[in-house]
């Protein structure tokens, strides 16, 4: 499945699967926002999986956005499952997938 990613009102819904197929054009997207935004809110409401490369990305953005004094925050049907795989070392067990059960 593709991962696209949309404006609205400057939220960025993601919708699609963030995995080891999707992850570099996740992290590329997000990356170019960093650079001509100052603040990045990712709604997850629409990503219907997302594998442990995907959750650490997550992170791994989290802290770029930290280094270059942008707000970074992920929104949505998911997001506590996302911040408590984060709070886990990694490697991460379990795949959240599917985020909707």
């Amino acid at each position: 499945m593709s991962l696209t990613i949309k404006e609205n009102k400057g939220i960025f819904l993601v919708e699609g699967v963030i995995n080891t197929t999707t992850i570099e054009q996740f992290k590329n997207h997000v990356e170019f926002l960093m650079v001509y935004t100052k603040s990045i809110t990712l709604n997850i409401d629409k990503v219907t999986a997302i594998d442990r490369k995907g959750v650490k990305l997550l992170g791994e953005l989290f802290q770029a956005a930290q280094f270059h004094k942008k707000e970074f925050s992920v929104v949505g049907y998911g997001c506590k499952e996302i911040y408590e795989a984060l709070e886990q070392p990694f490697p991460i067990e379990e795949i959240i997938e599917p985020l909707r059960k």
